[in-house]
């Protein structure tokens, strides 16, 4: 079994705690992920209180090199790329984290 949550996940940890239908919650969550999509992609930074903000940044223009062919070098185009950074409680709940657990699963 993965260790990832899943949009199904969220949706089925949502629906069994309020009291919506399942059609509703699976909507909403799209919509919001699709809200997040969006601003991002128009280049806005999204925050969100107490879990943290997407960043959207620059990676500057640099030269790469193919392993198959180590003589060639490579423009690697510059582009646009989403960082995440943790909220305060957040990064209190991932110091509790049992590390040697992560790390074997």
């Amino acid at each position: 079994m993965s260790n990832n949550l899943t949009k199904r996940q969220i949706v089925q940890k949502i629906y069994e705690s309020a009291n919506f239908n399942h059609k509703d919650v699976s909507q909403v969550v799209q919509k919001t992920l699709d809200s997040i999509s969006e601003a991002l992609t128009e280049g806005k930074n999204v925050e969100l209180r107490n879990f943290g903000v997407f960043e959207v940044q620059v990676r500057k223009s640099r030269v790469g090199r193919n392993p198959n062919r180590p003589e060639t070098d490579v423009i690697i185009p510059r582009r646009a790329v989403v960082k995440f950074k943790a909220g305060k409680e957040m990064k209190d709940g991932l110091k509790k984290l049992d590390l040697d657990e992560i790390e074997t699963s």
